[in-house]
């Protein structure tokens, strides 16, 4: 059959345009420079650019409110700091001006949305709250790009606002305590990526009047939080405390004035529910927690991994009659009732409907319709049916991003391991999860974690915490692969180089870490413990040679890891070099690389000292002193080594105490008080930074030059002085 020419032409065109790649708004963007975090939701592309001078006006409504005027404030900063632009602010509309209005924007943007309209006449940005003027601005700070010699804002119309209303990360600070201007930093970097909830896991960080004891030494009084409450309200952030109760309180059941409230005498970890003193402490602690927090709406009670659940006697007998379930429940709903009475909705990690679906289910008791579900690491089905009927019954449930892991150092971003085979990794679960809940309409918010567990670096979580600003503000766009791309642009320059392949080094590296020495001893009993070469003995230096052929996949792991962290430090110089943004996580970076090519070259160094003793050995039936050079030779391996040792951690607690007071430190006024719990917390092994090298101390290389020194002494004596 014969088609006519039209109809010809109308199959080729279609055919064309069948063959050519689809481009999101997200790439068409980045094409342009451009590298949004949040991604916004509407984008229209293709006007003429705003050239930006060197003085700018920021021009504001006349009746302009104190948050209004902040944000403009914090727009001549942000300008003056990141571009050199000089900006000044007056209400006097003119031509080539940064317009910000709470006039004029759609109702369908809501209090935190915005309008932003680039052409190259001026900029401006429209909201109907004060929020969604900040965020406005926010998003402007990313749209400056360089064009030649010159900054420009690309010409475009932005149209925003969040899919959800609340958009919670989790600050956990429980085994460390940053410095107060960290703190504020923080909270600015959170503002950037438009989170407007930290839910911040103090512990005792706080120095509570009430129990002056539980505070750690060095922590922020009451009047400091309050500070801080204040501070991150300005860049529309709520501060959410979120004291422990229940279980995870070994911070408070370490005291021993405070131990006949425990539910077993062997353990600091849990409170008993049915002991009125639990509530009497608990209640006075929440009360200062709230004090600390003005004008804040939610508490966090925190109450998870409750492992001693009802196995006193009294709650045993009670679980007996109400199910495990119920007895938590008591907890809960007594931890509600009170803390209603200062208009508090409170948080607590339960999963939704977890009354009904638990192995022991509560009978005749539900949770009080006060609480706000925030935990559910496994929802049953993508259709989020248990979270669906919890909101039904009229509770507030948060969409949980549970934690990426408990793995050193850094987290598991592109892939973890399980049983030694590499699976999806950190970043693509917390996308497939935000993007599906956010997208359900389901949830009230959602909370990300992070679990300080392993002690990591508060700055390797950032692309946790951009990956959950991201996608809880917009769950349809970027695609993962933008995502993270735009994240190193965004976040670290444009002149940023090679940020992905870093990020997959550390990633790397911290399995190699973790799997070394006796670090995942801690966690699961002995496997990957490194033991030392057999010392010299006896009238022939006789030595047993094992340790190379026990651990010859080792030392070669060992080879290409170090490869792979010098890689590492070459990345993180030319960064440097570049002078790209956050400049402090590259000293984190190199602190970290160091550390495992530190780790690369102890391994190294005990196979050396094998072989320099086999050596030694060989050499005793023809020649003394070359034997003992050996032997010397092998004394100065383990001393090169420690010595190394010493200077990595030095360097690296130096660096991390940049923004941080000194872990487990102790003042004048108060000494640390250190008690390890059953949780077994890797950053918990120790009450100092020692958490990173106490493996290696356990290896007592110390020991083992003294009795190598010791050997020596006497194979001198026996061969040599009389020689």
């Amino acid at each position: 059959m014969k088609r006519s020419p039209i109809i010809q032409a109308v199959l080729t065109c279609f055919m064309l345009l069948l063959s050519v790649p689809f481009k999101s708004q997200a790439t068409e963007l980045s094409e342009l420079g451009l590298h949004v975090i949040p991604y916004p939701q509407e984008v229209e592309t293709g006007v003429a650019s705003f050239p930006v001078a060197n003085q700018v006006t920021i021009a504001i409504d006349r009746n302009a409110s104190a948050e209004d005027r902040f944000t403009a404030q914090q727009l001549v900063r942000s300008l003056k700091d990141e571009f050199g632009i000089d900006a000044t602010v007056t209400t006097q509309v003119s031509r080539g001006a940064i317009i910000l209005t709470r006039k004029g924007a759609e109702k369908r943007v809501g209090e935190e949305g915005y309008h932003l309209m680039v052409s190259a006449d001026g900029i401006s940005v429209r909201a109907r709250g004060a929020a969604g003027l900040f965020y406005g601005t926010q998003t402007l700070l990313q749209l400056v790009i360089k064009d030649g010699n010159e900054l420009i804002v690309p010409g475009l119309k932005i149209n925003d606002w969040p899919d959800l209303k609340e958009r919670a990360v989790h600050y956990d600070t429980k085994h460390h305590q940053d410095k107060a201007e960290y703190v504020r930093s923080y909270i600015r970097d959170m503002a950037r990526f438009k989170i407007n909830m930290i839910v911040w896991e103090w512990e005792d960080k706080l120095a509570y009047t009430s129990h002056p004891e539980i505070g750690a030494p060095g922590a922020f009084t009451v009047e400091e939080m309050q500070a801080f409450t204040r501070y991150a309200r300005q860049y529309h952030i709520e501060l959410v405390p979120l004291v422990q109760g229940l279980g995870h309180v070994s911070f408070i059941l370490k005291w021993p004035q405070h131990a006949h409230l425990r539910e077993i005498a062997s353990s600091n970890w849990e409170f008993c529910p049915l002991k009125e003193g639990s509530y009497d402490l608990l209640f006075d602690l929440w009360e200062e927690a709230i004090k600390a927090t003005p004008s804040s709406k939610y508490i966090h009670i925190g109450s998870d991994e409750t492992y001693e659940l009802a196995l006193c006697n009294e709650c045993k007998a009670k679980a007996g009659e109400i199910g495990k379930s119920g007895v938590y429940t008591l907890f809960t709903n007594r931890a509600a009732k009170h803390l209603k009475k200062f208009g508090r909705e409170v948080m607590a990690w339960e999963t939704p409907m977890g009354w009904e679906k638990s192995s022991s289910p509560a009978v005749g008791i539900v949770p009080d319709k006060n609480l706000v579900l925030t935990e559910s690491y496994h929802y049953e089905d993508s259709e989020f049916n248990y979270a669906k009927k919890a909101r039904s019954l009229g509770y507030k449930v948060f969409a949980y991003d549970p934690n990426p892991g408990i793995e050193h150092i850094f987290l598991p971003y592109y892939f973890k391991l399980r049983r030694g085979q590499r699976v999806e990794g950190s970043l693509e679960h917390s996308y497939n999860f935000l993007t599906s809940s956010t997208q359900s309409g389901v949830f009230d918010g959602v909370i990300s974690t992070s679990w300080d567990d392993a002690g990591l670096h508060n700055q390797v979580w950032m692309l946790r915490f951009a990956t959950a600003a991201a996608f809880s503000w917009n769950g349809n766009e970027p695609s993962l692969d933008e995502f993270r791309g735009s994240f190193f642009k965004s976040y670290y320059g444009a002149e940023a180089k090679d940020m992905e392949e870093l990020f997959q080094l550390f990633n790397e590296g911290a399995y190699y870490y973790m799997w070394t020495l006796e670090r995942n001893v801690w966690h699961h009993g002995t496997i990957g413990k490194t033991h030392l070469p057999d010392l010299p003995r006896g009238d022939a230096l006789e030595y047993d040679p094992y340790w190379n052929k026990e651990y010859d996949d080792k030392v070669k792991e060992s080879e290409e890891m170090a490869t792979k962290m010098q890689r590492a430090m070459e990345i993180i110089k030319t960064n440097q070099n570049a002078e790209v943004r956050n400049p402090y996580d590259f000293e984190v970076f190199q602190s970290l690389a160091s550390l495992v090519w530190h780790t690369t070259q102890t391994y190294k160094d005990l196979s050396e000292v094998e072989y320099t003793i086999t050596q030694a050995h060989r050499s005793h039936f023809e020649d003394h002193e070359r034997a003992f050079e050996h032997m010397e030779k092998a004394a100065a391996i383990v001393e090169k080594s420690l010595e190394r040792r010493k200077t990595t951690f030095n360097d690296l607690v130096a660096t991390w105490e940049k923004v941080r007071l000194p872990k487990g430190m102790s003042t004048d006024d108060k000494k640390y008080f250190f008690q390890q719990d059953r949780a077994r917390h890797f950053a918990q092994r120790a009450p100092d930074m020692t958490y990173h090298i106490l493996d290696e101390q356990h290896l007592d290389m110390e020991g083992y030059l003294e009795q190598l020194r010791g050997y020596m002494k006497y194979y001198k004596d026996s061969y040599l002085n009389g020689e």
